[in-house]
């Protein structure tokens, strides 16, 4: 399962590949022809030569117009590399597979959306030899679905609402229009969804809403997600425990403790960092000798 945004933001098209054809036909307004059916295919781009070139999700949909390969790729920032690898993904599946390659590139930062719209001209400036357009499914045009009905009549559709709208204004009505549209799905489809809003969410009170709202969901608490966010609140009660510890030796000594050593020992979550520290709080004199390099 995801375990980030980036994962997230791409392979909810692995889970329901329709959801990119509505993207492009009514979000996009390109005139996609309707699949027959999807497959999913090897994301591996590279050659003999050893240089390692893979796309995050690559679909063949077959259309009464011929196969079309859907490249999916989910990008978080600018990066101008991709100005290189897109066009290279796009020739080198044609290549291979004598079918139309089309480029969709999904964002959660409006920045990013704009930066990746433009775009890439290789050649002659002004007469170049090959043009890309990337499609881009960001804020800007991925639709807020932020009432239940209209939730529950294209689930998927407002899972990527949330998904890239999670740290806007509206996230708390998206979130929760979507918290009841995923009770008339079924459990595993849901549960599925469930983790890649999670996954998405990067504002930590959207998440925690998101969580919070999730707790009345039975089969949320079946799905590794809940494991996962059942060892995160274990761990760090043990991280507090710790931390704690350390201080409480200090205070012992009656080693003065700054407010920015407090804090920073409070915050942490690295249990070797934190053990470091708690060994060398029963000898420092100075409680920033804590943090001392190559002690």
């Amino acid at each position: 399962m995801p375990g980030s945004s980036h994962e997230a933001l791409h392979r909810i098209f692995q889970k329901d590949p329709a959801l990119l054809t509505r993207a492009l036909q009514h979000v996009l307004h390109i005139p996609f022809p309707e699949p027959r059916e999807f497959a999913a295919m090897n994301v591996d781009l590279t050659e003999i030569e050893p240089v390692e070139r893979r796309v995050d999700t690559l679909l063949r949909a077959e259309t009464d117009d011929g196969a079309y390969l859907l490249v999916v790729e989910s990008q978080g920032q600018p990066d101008e590399r991709k100005r290189g690898s897109w066009p290279y993904y796009l020739s080198y599946l044609y290549e291979k597979f004598r079918c139309e390659p089309v480029l969709i590139v999904i964002t959660q930062n409006a920045a990013t959306a704009r930066w990746a719209a433009e775009p890439i001209h290789l050649g002659v400036r002004g007469c170049p030899s090959l043009t890309v357009r990337p499609f881009v499914l960001g804020p800007g045009n991925v639709p807020v679905i932020a009432d239940q009905r209209e939730a529950e009549r294209d689930v998927p559709l407002a899972v990527l609402s949330a998904m890239t709208h999670g740290r806007g204004p509206q996230a708390a009505v998206i979130l929760e229009s979507l918290a009841a549209a995923l009770r008339t799905i079924d459990a595993d489809s849901a549960a599925v969804f469930v983790q890649f809003v999670d996954s998405c969410l990067a504002d930590p009170q959207a998440q925690q809403m998101w969580r919070d709202l999730m707790t009345a969901i039975q089969y949320f608490w079946r799905h590794p997600l809940a494991e996962q966010v059942r060892e995160e609140g274990r761990e760090e009660g043990r991280a507090l425990e710790r931390a704690q510890m350390i201080l409480r030796n200090l205070r012992w000594r009656q080693v003065d403790v700054p407010d920015s050593v407090r804090e920073r020992i409070l915050s942490s979550t690295d249990m070797d960092e934190l053990e470091t520290w708690l060994d060398r709080s029963y000898q420092v004199t100075d409680a920033a000798d804590l943090f001392a390099e190559g002690v």
